[in-house]
């Protein structure tokens, strides 16, 4: 069964993101770049939102074509277009190569793109990450702490009456001072009552 992985960067006080969606504090540097890229390459599927897709798709399909980029962007941007894509949106019309749009995170369609051969599964993005985590489909957590309090922004965590135990499985620190923390689940947990099986995305 392929795991579905939350791979998202924060900072110490717990926010994805500044005010005005600003992430200019992620200190993304060639060593944890290249880290990054060695990791993505072995994943069978990019899962995202809306946001998070039409960020990456702007960008990176066509970012090796500088011959002035660094070698780690050109390398992932190799990565994006061969990794498949599966985007939740109920407001999108389309999305590019090698992408599957879904209307909606339907846990027993989730189950069974698990069963599927191939590379375990990373979400990215907080909002779509919430709504797995009700769900309870978020079977590893690989969290890039960034040495920065913000103070204010959007929260990676959202509050939620489900409690989940995680078991840490490792922990590796980068010479930026990024902290990067993996747990599993410690056991199979259900989803809260409230949540159901059915949770509609953007």
């Amino acid at each position: 069964m392929r795991k579905i992985v939350l791979w998202i960067g924060m900072s110490i006080d717990g926010f994805f993101e500044g005010p005005d969606r600003d992430i200019s504090w992620h200190l993304v540097d060639e060593e944890l770049h290249t880290y990054f890229n060695d990791e993505l390459r072995k994943m069978g599927a990019f899962l995202g939102g809306r946001v998070t897709y039409e960020l990456m798709e702007d960008y990176w399909p066509t970012a090796d074509a500088d011959p002035d980029a660094p070698a780690p962007i050109r390398d992932f941007a190799g990565i994006w277009r061969d990794t498949p894509k599966v985007v939740f949106s109920r407001t999108l019309e389309h999305v590019g190569p090698n992408a599957t749009l879904r209307r909606d995170v339907v846990a027993e369609e989730i189950r069974a793109l698990q069963a599927e051969p191939g590379g375990d599964m990373t979400i990215g993005g907080p909002d779509l990450a919430e709504t797995f985590r009700r769900l309870d489909l978020i079977d590893e957590y690989r969290l890039y702490v960034h040495p920065v309090l913000l103070g204010r922004g959007n929260p990676l965590f959202r509050d939620t009456d489900a409690r989940s135990s995680l078991n840490l499985i490792e922990t590796r620190t980068f010479g930026n001072g990024v902290v990067m923390l993996r747990y599993g689940r410690a056991a199979s947990q259900g989803a809260d009552g409230s949540a159901g099986d059915l949770q509609t995305v953007a």
